[in-house]
């Protein structure tokens, strides 16, 4: 069996959501790894569906129990992670695996996967589209676009090199040409 991921990280604005689902509307053989996190929902996030909600204490216990492929503490008791279960899920059903996954972990997953992985780092104009993307999702606070501006500064000097591709997300039918292009060529390998 094929077992291949493709990982898409960027930092929060950037548009690897939308890349990722504009890929698997092309690709029936990708399938979406559902992410578990300790975050509360948003908007109208279904457990199961956009993540797989847990508190920190599950999450936690988790931990413990070795359930992850990978995970972090992106923010104190805030946990996002890669359920090993989901992995083998999917590629029991013989797809390869989507991750939408933040910076970090997707550097931690393509160190896992090795050359099964094929990762891409998605990257906006500036930090100030980032910005302005988040304030017009209307879902973050504040402050708490802030500090996801903040992180996503760092987020983007610490991918420098650690990802196969870097696509530069400032015209969205180019990004998803692009993203198609590169794609295309891992999955026929």
């Amino acid at each position: 069996m094929n077992r291949k991921v493709v990982i898409f990280s960027a930092p929060s604005g950037a548009g690897k959501s939308t890349i990722v689902n504009h890929l698997l509307g092309l690709h029936p053989e990708l399938e979406f790894s559902i992410s578990a996190t300790s975050r509360a929902p948003r908007g109208q996030e279904q457990h199961g569906k956009e993540y797989y909600f847990f508190t920190a204490d599950e999450f936690r216990s988790m931990i413990a129990e070795d359930k992850f492929v990978e995970y972090e503490e992106v923010y104190a008791g805030s946990f996002y992670g890669t359920l090993k279960s989901e992995v083998e899920r999917i590629w029991a059903k013989g797809h390869v695996i989507i991750f939408d996954i933040d910076v970090q972990g997707g550097v931690n997953l393509k160190r896992i996967f090795g050359d099964k992985a094929f990762s891409v780092f998605i990257q906006a104009p500036s930090v100030e589209v980032l910005r302005e993307r988040l304030i017009g999702r209307g879902t973050d606070t504040p402050e708490a676009i802030e500090k996801r501006v903040a992180k996503a500064a760092s987020e983007m000097e610490f991918a420098a090199g650690k990802f196969d591709h870097v696509l530069i997300n400032d015209d969205l039918q180019k990004a998803f040409e692009e993203a198609e292009q590169v794609i295309g060529d891992f999955l026929k390998k």
